[in-house]
């Protein structure tokens, strides 16, 4: 992040493309102009309104296997997570954030409408994942998404693992790579440095107590800094907490993720 805590530095990389939106966020949320165009009703939809909007008059709520509509994914576009908690107005900021992934990926990645319900938590949750996941670090972007993986193969959290499952693929220029990480990490062919990395942040999420010196020894051995072994304990605990918070609110990924680089 740059210029000060009132700046962030809102990147609009959900999927694998990193376009770059900088934008100022007042210290107080600012009320919206007249003009200012009011936020989108995707993001307004509840359980109640998804059925109504969709005509089927069916029951959305509830896990995935009890519901009644026809198709895998269908409604996970428009009925994002099972809590009735309609969107906040949109900062002016938090507006041109969402237009931005809009316009860059083709659509507003749904945990970005689950968190619109407040602002606050929205700004925090944007700028942290941009820091932990887009800003400098010796860790490459695919490493950090590997490790997302990784560690929502173990919590088995649907939504991350479809969403960032999609962007390995993508990062990696391989398929296969995403979907044995998604799997079991330990059968894809890594390298050395990969292996580490990954059985270090899966050992945080399973038993960090158990986490001591000679698994730092381990990543540094492997050519890792200790600003590395921060990045990598960071980017492992962010996952932890949003895979938490996903499986919580049965938050659902967005359909355009199931497709994405398969070939």
């Amino acid at each position: 992040m740059t210029g000060g805590p009132a700046t962030f530095q809102l990147l609009a990389s959900w999927t694998f493309e990193q376009p770059v939106l900088e934008t100022r966020m007042p210290q107080k949320t600012a009320k919206r102009p007249a003009s200012f165009p009011p936020p989108s009703p995707s993001l307004t939809v509840t359980r109640k309104q998804g059925r109504e909007e969709s005509g089927k008059g069916e029951d959305t709520a509830g896990p995935p296997n009890s519901r009644k509509s026809k198709g895998a994914t269908c409604d996970d576009d428009t009925v994002v997570t099972a809590l009735e908690l309609p969107s906040a107005e949109l900062t002016p900021a938090m507006q041109a954030y969402f237009d931005k992934c809009a316009e860059k990926l083709g659509f507003i990645p749904n945990v970005l409408k689950a968190y619109a319900f407040d602002m606050p938590k929205l700004e925090a949750f944007v700028a942290l994942y941009n820091d932990l996941m887009l800003a400098p670090s010796g860790l490459s972007k695919l490493e950090r998404e590997m490790i997302a993986v990784a560690v929502s193969s173990h919590n088995r959290c649907y939504y991350c693992l479809v969403a960032h499952g999609a962007a390995v693929r993508s990062l990696a220029d391989d398929p296969v790579l995403g979907e044995l990480i998604v799997m079991n990490y330990r059968a894809a062919r890594l390298d050395r440095r990969q292996r580490a990395m990954l059985d270090f942040a899966v050992k945080l999420t399973a038993q960090p107590w158990e986490i001591e010196e000679g698994d730092r020894s381990a990543l540094r051995e492997a050519g890792f800094t200790d600003r590395d072994i921060w990045d990598i304990a960071a980017v492992a605990g962010f996952f932890n907490m949003s895979n938490r918070v996903a499986s919580a609110t049965d938050m659902r990924p967005n359909s355009a993720y199931h497709g994405q680089k398969r070939e």
